[in-house]
């Protein structure tokens, strides 16, 4: 999981990343309604990160636009490799 994963920020329960939390808020609520402890959302954010790549592979978390290094993180198909496929 990258170092800078909004986990504590990114709302379980429907996916919103909440504004900047200062360390002494230990409790918030999402506009969606629900109600978290920082630590608890965060250990459901990481669970959920760690399923996924269990299930879908290395990389397999929200993308947020580009990498540091400005080049997408989502997997770029070589042109040869699908060449003469349909396009559904």
């Amino acid at each position: 999981m990258d170092r800078w994963f909004p986990s504590t920020r990114l709302c379980s329960a429907c996916g919103a990343l909440a504004q900047k939390l200062p360390l002494d808020v230990r409790q918030w609520t999402c506009p969606c309604g629900a109600v978290h402890d920082r630590d608890v959302n965060a250990a459901r954010n990481i669970l959920a990160a760690g399923l996924a790549v269990t299930a879908c592979g290395d990389d397999a978390r929200p993308q947020r636009g580009t990498t540091r290094t400005g080049q997408s993180s989502a997997k770029q198909e070589n042109p040869r490799a699908t060449k003469g496929l349909p396009v559904l």
